[in-house]
């Protein structure tokens, strides 16, 4: 058992905070995991969780890695329980740089409108209308401080072309090198990884968080790259230790591979299982394809962190849109219109 704010120390320098899962019956947020390590005279915290409680682990963390005279914060997403603290870098009391993803700058904003969207996707899922609930949602991870004084975006310096071991990546390089964050992008929009070079950590933030991505922008195929990639990393011994967002541990070498590589054959297994529930080339309603999909979940044991029904319900619309399925056009904007395959057939030709 975990309890939030609880340290795991992975060497003299480097310590997961752990967060919480969410509990929407009990109005708890969920708390993603951050990563705290120093670089040479420089502070590393990747993300900040949310609520004061996380806030305060942190510069327990913090003081734990010191000493430290500079600061970098990065963040690996918009998402909310990522980034409800990240004003800690203008507190620490030493010259600070903080990141953000440029891809997930409008939700980061207006978290609100970004969660309209996901959930009037699912209405037929949801237990209030799309705006109440995004509001009661959003409520739940108050006091939000996603921005500090330096924040700037990523985007902003110059891409960098980043080999690890025989893989490519790219994305940028900080504290002379050490730190290297990777452009993934498969959980939203802007996501990114953390790879600490000079000890071996993997941070992989939200990528892991089970076999199909469930935002509205989350990209299956960006996902699955990149776990692929990691466990490549694993195997040629580049990475030590791999940790992420909701996983309330730290993975090791041969284990960490394991576990990437278990998270690829859950994909693959949930994609078959939801290609012989759409019922081959008839049209499907998303509510009858969650019930099912939902059951296969189960069966695979493929579920990710923060499970509950309206998350299933958004992974499903993203596997039937994986699976090439499309909405069919309804007149009263149903969110539960079936979803059938686009008919394939040669314009005719000119007169």
């Amino acid at each position: 058992m975990t309890a939030l704010g609880d340290l795991i120390e992975i060497d003299d320098r480097t310590v997961l905070v752990l967060g919480q899962e969410l509990d929407l019956a009990h109005d708890q947020p969920d708390v993603a995991n951050a990563l705290v390590h120093r670089a040479g005279d420089t502070l590393v915290l990747v993300d900040t969780g949310v609520t004061p409680a996380f806030r305060a682990a942190l510069r327990a963390a913090a003081d734990r890695v010191g000493p430290w005279s500079r600061a970098l914060l990065l963040t690996t997403h918009g998402h909310p329980d990522h980034v409800g603290n990240n004003d800690l870098a203008d507190e620490l009391g030493v010259p600070a740089e903080h990141c953000v993803p440029a891809p997930d700058l409008d939700q980061m904003r207006d978290p609100e409108s970004y969660w309209v969207r996901s959930f009037e996707r699912i209405a037929w899922a949801a237990p209030l209308p799309a705006p109440a609930l995004a509001d009661k949602v959003m409520s739940l991870f108050a006091p939000m401080r996603p921005f500090a004084a330096t924040t700037r975006t990523y985007e902003e310096r110059p891409p960098e072309r980043i080999r690890i071991g025989s893989l490519r990546f790219t994305g940028w390089t900080f504290a002379d090198g050490a730190v290297r964050v990777l452009r993934s992008q498969g959980h939203c929009a802007g996501h990114v990884i953390v790879h600490l070079g000079d000890c071996g950590v993997l941070h992989l933030s939200d990528e892991g968080n089970g076999p199909c991505g469930a935002m509205v922008d989350a990209d299956q195929l960006k996902i699955q790259t990149v776990l692929g990639a990691v466990a490549g990393l694993f195997e040629q011994e580049e990475a030590a230790v791999l940790t992420d967002g909701h996983t309330f541990a730290v993975r090791r070498g041969a284990e960490a591979a394991s576990h990437l590589d278990g998270l690829l054959a859950q994909a693959t297994a949930l994609q078959e299982a939801a290609l012989g529930l759409t019922g081959g080339s008839g049209p499907i309603r998303p509510s009858t394809f969650t019930t099912r999909y939902a059951q296969a979940i189960a069966e695979l044991g493929a579920g990710g962190a923060n499970p509950n029904e309206m998350f299933t319900a958004m992974m499903a619309l993203n596997q039937l849109r994986e699976l090439g399925l499309r909405p069919e056009p309804a007149a009263d904007a149903d969110a539960d219109a079936p979803w059938s395959r686009p008919t394939l057939r040669n314009p005719p030709p000119p007169r």
